[in-house]
């Protein structure tokens, strides 16, 4: 059983916006990319949210292939040589259209996000789409919330999973 919570977990993936989502393309092989996402609302089933152009091979992919899979990075920003700890969501995703309220709101909370929004579509001749991530109840995590001595000492230890409440699936 480990010490960490799923609203553990949720703070620290809400404070991020950089991921790395993995897609399968028509013959089978994963593409990876990295994206810019945020997390819906707290008060409904948990997901992660990021725009794309309809255009993109991510998009094209996740339409033949719903599975995915959302890695994302805690570096260690004062020691670079320490390895990152990372939350990884396996999954499926979702088109949505880009009215999308739950998308929308999500983008909003946090910077990057909102400078997304801000970009006129139209202007730059971008015809845009959310991807919902919706992650299967098992999180697997390395690290987060581990101090570097604790990790050096045993660093089997740092690998955990969380699972996400029925509450929140």
């Amino acid at each position: 059983m480990t010490q960490f919570t799923f609203e553990f977990i949720e703070n620290n993936v809400r404070k991020k916006s950089f991921g790395v989502l993995t897609t399968i393309d028509p013959k089978g092989r994963p593409h990876s990319t990295g994206i810019l996402y945020a997390v819906g609302p707290p008060e409904k089933p948990f997901a992660l949210y990021n725009i794309a152009s309809k255009k993109y091979a991510k998009v094209r992919h996740i339409r033949q292939n719903p599975n995915v899979s959302l890695f994302v990075p805690f570096p260690h920003y004062w020691i670079r040589f320490a390895p990152s700890s990372y939350v990884m969501f396996r999954g499926t995703a979702e088109i949505l259209p880009a009215d999308n309220t739950d998308g929308r709101w999500a983008m909003s909370q946090t910077r990057i996000g909102r400078m997304n929004l801000q970009t006129d579509a139209d202007e730059i001749g971008v015809d845009y789409v959310y991807i919902k991530t919706i992650p299967e109840p098992t999180i697997f995590c390395y690290g987060l919330g581990y101090g570097l001595m604790e990790l050096r000492k045993d660093h089997t230890k740092g690998a955990y999973k969380v699972t996400i409440p029925v509450d929140r699936r």
